[in-house]
């Protein structure tokens, strides 16, 4: 059994609609994330009995669960979009897990909504797949996530360019507030509902910030520092998220969606995977920029109730913006300090220059830190980290100049900082190819390696590699 809430369904209708999921005609399991399960109250062996798989492939609705798909907007790609909403998703409810936390236990793929605009509301496979994989990673990455509690077949073809297998993924968050969600009610200019909204997203993300002369500023600005916390944490491990619409950014702080999503392997700043963004909006180094432009957006759907005087509500929401750039660079500073192992006070011109000599050479990024990690541990094992230079001239120049600023003191910050594993896309690719095959084994290999990414493996050495030359993925796709 599942102990469901249901506080956003007792909110007014216009925040969302009643949604039945559509039933899966053979759905069989894939996975069930025990841990997480317990975390949850849920036991897990329920969730892997008849009635469990009937719950997770939306063939039965929970006792308890009150079913709805949310209403949001969004600009995509800088176009604003008034309605978008949950099209290929249902919220059963909410549970209260072990820690006091309060919970979002949603279904995406199980059937056509309110929000669908003419699509089916189906997933293909390799969505819950890539998504289930590339959540929990990032969970032990240390990465603020919504996470994977199940995946499941349906049993039915979904029509994309060719017939795929179904399946559909249950998925847990802190929320699934949107920037878009307060944007949606902004282009109606419905104050009352933005009130409803701002006074909700404060109870359940930042009661701390509850009980003040102007809640929605403090709302805006602990919303900055959770995603100026969040986008520096991506960069900082290669991560690319790749759609960073507003309706993908979360008011919790967590990445949210995993369409498009990757890994840098050789690193580049302009580096970009996904396949719908032809103008490298969202590359590794325009996020923290769109970050800061998503909060503008946040920021203007929330002047109604900041200040009747629009001019003083812009000027409040202004000096709140304003800070993004120092928290952000002393995230920056803090993620690059620890990865180098950098003395304190290092210039930020070190680890510029350090990027730049990465993109230059064409270097594998994580077996960059790896390799640096491995020698400050044990100096006989620098051939490693010279094989990565095709000259041996930079290679050794760096060095001189590292050392200049390393602090010896730093060893287990650079092993809890630097990764040893990361979702590398050939082999999530791998793992997606062979399950549309019927062969999960893989993925469930993958699962178990990325839960210990800071550990190293003699059984997972073949999974630190890069990919060769035919196992490159250069695109990425979303999961629509």
């Amino acid at each position: 059994m599942i102990p469901f809430k249901n506080t956003y369904a007792k909110l007014p209708s216009r925040f969302h609609s009643a949604t039945t999921p559509a039933k899966s005609p053979a759905p069989t399991l894939i996975e069930v994330n025990d841990e997480l399960a317990k975390e949850l109250g849920i036991d897990p062996e329920w969730l892997r009995s008849e009635q469990g798989l009937a719950v997770l492939s939306g063939n039965t609705i929970a006792e308890g669960s009150e079913p709805i798909s949310q209403a949001y907007a969004g600009h995509q790609f800088g176009g604003f979009s008034p309605q978008l909403g949950d099209g290929r998703a249902v919220l059963l409810g909410e549970v209260i897990d072990v820690n006091g936390n309060q919970k979002d236990i949603q279904l995406k793929g199980s059937g056509r909504t309110a929000y669908s605009r003419g699509g089916d509301g189906k997933s293909a496979l390799g969505p819950v797949i890539r998504e289930y994989l590339m959540s929990e990673a990032m969970h032990a990455l240390g990465v603020p996530t919504t996470r994977a509690l199940a995946a499941v077949t349906t049993g039915e073809k979904v029509r994309r360019e060719t017939p795929q297998d179904g399946g559909i993924f249950t998925r847990v968050a802190s929320s699934h507030l949107r920037v878009g969600t307060f944007q949606f009610f902004a282009a109606r200019e419905d104050k009352e509902a933005l009130t409803i909204l701002t006074d909700y997203a404060l109870k359940r993300h930042y009661p701390n910030a509850e009980n003040s002369p102007i809640p929605a500023i403090n709302l805006l600005n602990a919303v900055m520092s959770a995603q100026v916390k969040l986008v520096a944490q991506w960069m900082s491990l290669g991560f690319i998220h790749g759609v960073m619409n507003t309706d993908n950014s979360s008011i919790s702080g967590e990445t949210i969606d995993y369409g498009p999503c990757a890994f840098m392997d050789e690193f580049h700043p302009q580096c970009v995977f996904s396949a719908i963004d032809r103008d490298a909006r969202y590359a590794w180094g325009n996020q923290a920029p769109i970050a800061h432009w998503n909060l503008t957006r946040l920021g203007e759907a929330l002047l109604p109730v900041i200040d009747d005087n629009q001019d003083k509500a812009i000027e409040l929401v202004e000096q709140t913006l304003n800070k993004f750039s120092d928290e952000f660079l002393q995230h920056y500073l803090t993620n690059y300090s620890n990865k180098f192992g950098l003395k304190e006070g290092t210039a930020i011109e070190f680890i510029q220059d350090s990027l730049a000599m990465l993109a230059e050479e064409h270097i594998d990024y994580t077996l960059f830190f790896t390799y640096l990690t491995d020698y400050v541990e044990d100096e006989t094992s620098l051939a490693n980290f010279e094989s990565l230079f095709a000259d041996n001239d930079i290679c050794q120049q760096w060095l001189a100049d590292w050392k200049l600023r390393h602090d010896p003191a730093k060893l287990d910050t650079m092993q809890n900082t630097n990764p040893v594993l990361i979702p590398r896309n050939h082999q999530v690719e791998q793992a997606i190819q062979q399950a549309y095959q019927g062969d999960f084994t893989l993925f469930h290999r993958l699962n178990q390696a990325w839960k210990t990414p800071y550990q190293k493996s003699n059984n997972n050495q073949d999974l630190q590699l890069p990919p060769t030359k035919d196992q490159r993925v250069l695109q990425t796709f979303c999961g629509t």
